[in-house]
């Protein structure tokens, strides 16, 4: 299985692809866990990636398209896969039909959320762990970008045929529920 997760930041994506993942034995590609290991192993390609993320702008499509390039060839991608935090924009799409050739993705998840209240999780978040690019200057920023650049994607698959949207408010238990309910349909 080849799938997509998407939403704006705060909406529960990466705790809803690590469920999904370990439900369908697919591999987690995460970009924001690819770019934080090149951070804090100190390579080129993390601290180029930093200061984009400290400002709360995306990281370039070069730079994300030849890391997930890259990690769609590992072994436990073979099997199947969630992608989470790309593609993000059109261009990047493109990529990444380009990457997959035949073998497109079988179903795009969108996580939707009320802004305050992802504003309001990513807030919570960065108290809880520290977390230096989660300040509210910088959240309301990336729902900017988010809206700006990656919510023109809902439309492109939607009109693929492969998207299914699912309301990321409640509990990690109903979200979850809801969404083993499109992804089973």
């Amino acid at each position: 299985m080849r799938l997509l997760i998407m939403g704006p930041p705060g909406a529960g994506k990466g705790t809803q692809a690590t469920k999904i993942a370990e439900f369908f034995g697919i591999a987690h590609i995460s970009t924001g866990d690819l770019f934080r290991a090149n951070l804090s192993e100190g390579t080129a390609l993390g601290l180029e990636a930093k200061k984009y993320m400290d400002a709360g702008e995306y990281v370039p499509d070069s730079v994300t398209n030849d890391m997930v390039r890259d990690r769609l060839t590992h072994a436990d991608a073979q099997a199947g896969f969630l992608l989470d935090g790309y593609p993000r924009t059109v261009a990047q799409v493109a990529e990444l039909d380009e990457m997959l050739g035949d073998e497109t993705l079988d179903k795009v998840l969108v996580l939707t959320a009320d802004t305050d209240e992802v504003v309001g999780r990513l807030l919570n978040r960065a108290h809880k762990q520290g977390r230096a690019d989660d300040t509210e200057e910088v959240i309301r920023r990336r729902l900017e970008v988010y809206e700006e650049q990656t919510a023109p994607l809902i439309d492109l698959y939607s009109s693929r045929g492969i998207l299914v949207s699912v309301d990321g408010l409640g509990s990690i238990d109903e979200v979850a529920g809801r969404i083993h309910a499109v992804l089973n349909a």
